[in-house]
């Protein structure tokens, strides 16, 4: 997933906009971090 990805996402939570920048920069990787770990653990 890419950053862009993960940011439409999470753009969907109202939660998202109460975080302050490098917050929300943190959260985006994290989010595509844990996305790539769940996306190799998942043989489709």
């Amino acid at each position: 997933m890419t950053p862009r990805e993960a940011i439409r996402i999470l753009m969907l939570s109202p939660f998202y906009f109460r975080l302050e920048i490098p917050c929300r920069k943190q959260l985006v990787k994290e989010f595509c971090k844990l996305f790539e770990q769940t996306d190799k653990k998942d043989p489709q």
